[in-house]
């Protein structure tokens, strides 16, 4: 079968799945230019207020994403090395497009999330993860180093001795060890990551766009500002979202204590 990436909806959720059985749900160009064509859509769509990214079943089990399929990388050693920097920088502009989406998504991981895999979870703005799932920054057992931004997610989230021991030694490690840590906010049962993700991402429809976008902005830019810069961004969000008809909207609600519907 042909790996793509399935795209359905769930009323105000695009559920994007990454379907690659053959190779357990392993990465390709074709499914990097396909995840940013569709967020390019659901950004401008009023139909679409999250996004969710998971892995469909796969012959040999759940499977959120094996990373990069190692036969392509192999075929690659062999190609001049702006071929190669084009792949990489393909599945880089799926990563960047993840982070600089303005609405909230979600990585539902069944099974595991390998190399660009991890990294793929990484890059989103929640990881809900079943109690099987199993992560891996697995580039060090074949002798190939981090991509998809997985050290730089890992680096901002995690002590340096742990971002090492995970890049370097190439160990997996379990949902719960990852929740513990911060890095997955929170834990399902077996087979209900996804029903799980969904019903969060509902609860998320609920609150007001353009406040969950600031947020995202803020925290985004947050680690490269200093305390002036990023006190002075915070004024200016705030001073938009006041003006914006939804504040007027939640600040009634609250006041009559009713429930908003936001635009």
């Amino acid at each position: 079968m042909p790996a793509e990436l399935q795209s359905t909806s769930q009323g105000l959720t695009m559920v994007l799945t990454i379907s690659n059985p053959d190779n357990r749900n392993a990465l390709g160009p074709e499914i990097y230019a396909a995840g940013i064509e569709a967020l390019n859509v659901a950004e401008s769509s009023p139909e679409v207020r999250s996004v969710i990214i998971t892995g469909a079943s796969t012959p040999s089990g759940p499977a959120f994403c094996a990373g990069g399929d190692l036969r392509r990388m192999q075929a690659n050693r062999q190609q001049p090395v702006e071929v190669q920097q084009a792949s990489i920088e393909a599945l880089h502009s799926w990563i960047e497009s993840i982070r600089a989406f303005p609405k909230p998504v979600i990585a539902a991981v069944e099974g595991a999330a390998a190399g660009a895999g991890f990294s793929l979870a990484l890059a989103c703005d929640f990881i809900v993860a079943a109690n099987n799932a199993v992560f891996v920054m697995a580039y060090s057992n074949i002798a190939l180093s981090p991509d998809g931004g997985g050290s730089w997610s890992l680096a901002r989230a995690l002590p340096r001795q742990l971002v090492t021991e995970l890049l370097m030694c190439g160990s997996k490690v379990d949902a719960q060890r990852l929740h513990a840590l911060g890095v997955v906010n929170r834990l399902s049962a077996t087979g209900s990551a996804l029903t799980d993700a969904l019903a969060w991402a509902e609860q998320l429809n609920t609150r007001a766009p353009n406040a969950l976008a600031s947020c995202k902005e803020l925290v985004n830019e947050a680690a490269a500002n200093t305390l002036p810069q990023q006190l002075k961004l915070e004024r200016d969000h705030f001073v938009a979202n006041l003006r914006h008809r939804n504040a007027g909207l939640g600040i009634e609600a609250f006041l009559t204590k009713t429930t908003a519907k936001y635009e």
